[in-house]
């Protein structure tokens, strides 16, 4: 699932190649990912990019004062076209095209997502404040205003697990499963720790490992042809991803708890001071 710093290179990528552009053409191939009907999308066309911003997970394009906000999901992505085909694309079969947007120069991207679960969202407003997902988002981690000191007015508030804390949205936005893993791993904290309970020393260090991990996706990620950033993202990650491999940090072998549909990875020696927590597929949690 593309997180913060992969929608971040992605809008870095869009501000490049599309903004000053018009759109020449929107192609929808698969009907669910429109969740909106007014403004049409066909109203964008002959409309011009003016601007590419990014609200935690969400891309959003200002096409003259409308907004094109995009929201990838699990498995969508954003895949560039030096020339698009004018011949629209036939919807229908496996083909993972959702939407397809055609610029003036005949260049474009594809919205594509893969798999049979669709969650890929596309949203036409005139404020994007109008989208559910970005109107209820959380502080942003890159944002001046995310201190340690707003961060712990979050943490201190919520009696619930640190790892479950980081991926809601709503309470900061664009972290998910991979970089929440990176996250704990670096701030030497357990998934399972209760947010209401980090002591001062913890917020700080947590606020730092949020920050300073995320800084450090970015920039690895700045310039990259959309193509490659899945690559990058898996190529830098610490724990998420690695199980079985030896940790970066003390060289223990990276262990896994699985859920019904996702799982997290961390170091025993790192993070929970080398108790293993309990899988929950074979046993119960361990408190």
């Amino acid at each position: 699932m593309p997180e913060l710093p992969e929608v971040e290179a992605l809008a870095d990528f869009l501000r490049d190649r599309a903004v000053g552009h018009a759109i020449a053409r929107i192609d929808v191939l698969a009907i669910s990912a429109l969740k909106t009907y007014d403004p049409p999308i066909t109203a964008l066309a002959g409309l011009t990019v003016t601007g590419v911003a990014r609200h935690g997970k969400f891309l959003d394009l200002d096409v003259d004062g409308l907004h094109l906000v995009v929201h990838l999901a699990r498995a969508g992505w954003l895949r560039r076209r030096d020339e698009i085909p004018a011949k629209p694309v036939r919807p229908g079969g496996k083909n993972p095209l959702a939407v397809r947007v055609h610029l003036d120069d005949g260049s474009g991207f594809d919205l594509t997502e893969a798999g049979t679960k669709k969650g890929l969202a596309v949203y036409v407003v005139r404020d994007p404040a109008e989208v559910p997902g970005v109107a209820s988002l959380g502080p942003d981690p890159l944002d001046e205003a995310f201190t340690a000191d707003a961060l712990r007015a979050i943490v201190t508030a919520k009696r619930t697990q640190i790892k479950g804390l980081l991926r809601d949205q709503k309470n900061i936005a664009g972290i998910g499963n991979a970089y929440s893993d990176e996250v704990l791993h670096v701030a030497k904290m357990s998934p399972f720790k209760i947010a209401s309970s980090l002591t001062d020393d913890e917020v700080t260090a947590l606020h730092t490992a949020i920050v300073e991990t995320l800084r450090d996706a970015v920039a690895r990620s700045r310039g990259l042809e959309a193509q490659d950033l899945k690559g990058e993202k898996k190529t830098g990650l610490r724990v998420h991803g690695r199980t079985g491999q030896k940790c970066p940090a003390c060289g223990d072998t990276v262990r896994e708890v699985s859920f019904a549909d996702s799982s997290l990875q961390y170091c025993a020696t790192c993070q929970t001071g080398g108790k293993p927590l309990a899988d929950r597929r074979l046993s119960r949690l361990l408190k």
